[in-house]
């Protein structure tokens, strides 16, 4: 392979992976795996490192295909219902968001997850900057639960989780979370955090001793589920948008 030269001076460019990332090419770790397969060049020569710097993408090409530059951000509110993997491909076949995504929606990569039987609000976006930002846990974007559960349950068990908790060595945030209606041992429990680790709904309310039937998120910021119906996608007005990214740290 040919190793491009791109004098650019420390602190005046960005990774490579990152510009095609942005431009909706493909999530960072595609295009990793398509810098090695020789795929990406510039200026004719082909890349050999996805960490390369550069100013823009003037001369890049992805399959012998000039890239366009970025256009603005977008983001849209997904309801994906249950069975589905938060995943661009699945080694085991089974299905992915990809595969129930209208055909029509720009390139879009998920902010955060959702597990295989959560349903409810996903947002998708075609840039991974703004994916980073709503999901670091220094932006602190709250995100809202609601889990039908059975077992023991009173708000007092719940008060207790606005100090956070610790899980088998794992320290979860604070979490306010307040139990909406009880039937008797079945309830809805409304819950609000805002780092969103691995399972971190069903694992504190399993701690607490109670079975998860079903989790929806139904709001992720100022963003919410509403009435979309399951498998319907939603753009989020540019107008919006904008409002809420000038609000994050």
């Amino acid at each position: 392979m040919i190793k491009p030269t791109v004098p650019v001076a420390p602190g005046e460019g960005e990774r490579l992976a990152k510009l095609l990332a942005r431009a909706g090419i493909a999530s960072r770790r595609e295009i990793e795996r398509m810098v090695a397969e020789g795929r990406i060049a510039i200026g004719g020569e082909v890349i050999e490192t996805p960490a390369t710097i550069l100013k823009s993408l003037a001369g890049v090409t992805v399959d012998g295909k000039p890239v366009a530059p970025p256009e603005h951000a977008r983001l849209f509110r997904f309801h994906k219902p249950t069975g589905l993997l938060t995943a661009e491909r699945d080694p085991k076949g089974r299905p992915t968001i990809y595969d129930r995504l209208p055909r029509d929606l720009p390139r879009v990569v998920p902010v955060g997850r959702l597990d295989l039987n959560t349903e409810g609000l996903l947002l998708l976006t075609t840039d991974g900057g703004l994916k980073r930002q709503l999901e670091l846990p220094a932006t602190g974007v709250e995100r809202t639960y609601r889990a039908r559960v059975f077992g023991e349950i009173t708000q007092a068990m719940l008060e207790d989780l606005i100090e956070g908790i610790e899980i088998e060595g794992v320290r979860y945030g604070s979490i306010d979370a307040n139990l909406e209606r009880r039937t008797g041992r079945n309830a809805w429990v409304e819950m609000k955090l805002r780092e969103g680790k691995n399972r971190e709904v069903r694992r504190v309310l399993e701690h607490l001793g109670l079975q998860v039937s079903r989790l929806i998120r139904t709001s992720y910021g100022p963003f919410r589920l509403g009435d979309l119906a399951p498998g319907d996608v939603a753009e989020v007005l540019q107008h919006d948008l904008v409002a809420f990214r000038k609000t994050l740290k």
